[in-house]
């Protein structure tokens, strides 16, 4: 993990590069994305930082934030798990699958569990239908879900 004064170093030394160009104001998003990099999401602290560096007003920033999905403005999970809830996961039982996920980590969509360990969004698609109802987490797709099953790929994530 990354010391809190070296990731701000780090993030003011990839602006300094950024500002030395023709048009620095045209490397925010990159700017953005290393900053999410170093501190996980983009907080208030972090884009006033940017601003202040770059001589973007700090609405501005928060405008380009908040309209790429991309950038998280809290913290996320160790783990994302995106339930699937396109029309052959729907049709297949996804909204008990996502029921099940809520109750078992007392979150809702969009947030992450008080011991940081997951954070739960909603799809509309993943690809893989054949195997619906299907959640992601991470990278690995679960398929051919039940709530039981559900529950016990959640919690053996707490046994590793």
């Amino acid at each position: 993990m990354i010391a809190a004064e070296d990731k701000k170093t780090a993030l003011k030394e990839f602006m300094e590069k950024a500002k030395s160009g023709d048009h620095p104001e045209s490397q925010l998003i990159a700017i953005l994305h290393r900053a999410q990099e170093l501190y996980g999401h983009l907080d208030q602290a972090v884009m006033d930082d940017i601003a202040l560096t770059m001589n973007i007003p700090t609405a501005h920033i928060w405008g380009v934030a908040t309209f790429y999905h991309y950038f998280n403005l809290k913290p996320k999970g160790k783990h994302s798990i995106s339930v699937c809830l396109g029309t052959a996961c729907y049709v297949k039982g996804a909204a008990q699958v996502l029921e099940t996920v809520k109750k078992e980590l007392k979150i809702d969509i969009g947030e992450t569990t008080q011991d940081g360990m997951f954070t739960l969004t909603e799809t509309r698609c993943l690809g893989t239908c054949g195997l619906a109802p299907v959640m992601m987490i991470d990278d690995k797709v679960y398929g051919a879900l039940t709530p039981k099953k559900t529950v016990e790929i959640i919690q053996s994530f707490y046994k590793k």
